[in-house]
């Protein structure tokens, strides 16, 4: 019992030594901020982003540090981190649009398809829970309708497609909430992290490339290879990019 409670212990403090060490580190990196001593500052923002990777605020102040350190991508990097932990957060949001106009030779965004775009909205990330919930009541309410047309005498006037649609809807809401499952463990968005980073048509290195892109330029990974990302570019234009020379979100 000696021995139980004493790994408890150092468990314990050890925990208090984390949670004290990333609050000391996030309050110096913001004086460091404020003394506009930002590569200092940037460091000891990484070193709570590590711990916290939750968290957009520290996602925020290290774009905002990276920013002021002129480093384009690891800015955007950031941004998108922290909007990616709280899509709602403006700050973060206006931030990155004043950095991504600061890309040389900024690839133009063209909108989605309509029916591209709205497969996106519906498998974010933050749909995950949603859709579950979703699901859930949708496969309750097929049972209590399956049970009250068969076991109660006013079940009868229930729409006898009723358990059916809703077995239907519950299955979509799976299928949503599956797509937004992974969509949550894997980001499906990277960063181009190396400047004229040459878009190929295949996995070689071979050959006149399609495209040279920016620093900066924020893409949407279709096919993970391993050592080569199949990407879409903000004017729908695919291609393959070397893994090495782009972060993912």
């Amino acid at each position: 019992m000696n021995r139980i409670a004493a790994i408890l212990a150092f468990v314990m403090l050890s925990l208090t030594a984390i949670a004290t060490n990333w609050q000391d580190n996030w309050k110096r990196a913001t004086s460091l901020y404020i003394q506009k001593q930002y590569d200092s500052a940037a460091y000891y923002y990484e070193q709570v982003a590590a711990l916290h990777p939750h968290n957009a605020e520290v996602y925020y102040d290290l774009g905002n540090t990276y920013y002021r350190l002129n480093r384009i991508a690891p800015a955007v990097l950031n941004y998108e981190r922290a909007l990616r932990v709280d899509p709602g957060h403006q700050d973060a949001h206006d931030n990155l649009t004043i950095t991504q106009a600061r890309i040389s030779h900024q690839i133009a965004v063209v909108d989605d398809i309509f029916f591209v775009a709205w497969w996106r909205s519906m498998t974010e990330h933050t749909m995950a829970g949603t859709w579950a919930t979703i699901a859930l009541v949708c496969f309750l309410v097929a049972l209590v309708a399956f049970w009250a047309r068969r076991y109660t005498a006013g079940g009868g006037k229930l729409p006898v497609q009723l358990p059916g649609i809703m077995i239907f809807l519950c299955v979509s809401s799976l299928v949503f909430g599956f797509a937004a499952a992974a969509n949550s463990v894997h980001s499906r968005k990277a960063v181009i992290f190396e400047n004229d980073t040459p878009l190929m048509s295949g996995q070689q290195t071979k050959g006149k490339p399609a495209a040279l892109l920016p620093e900066g330029t924020t893409v949407r990974i279709i096919t993970d290879g391993g050592n080569w990302l199949e990407v879409s570019l903000p004017d729908n234009r695919t291609g393959w990019v070397q893994a090495s020379m782009v972060t993912k979100v």
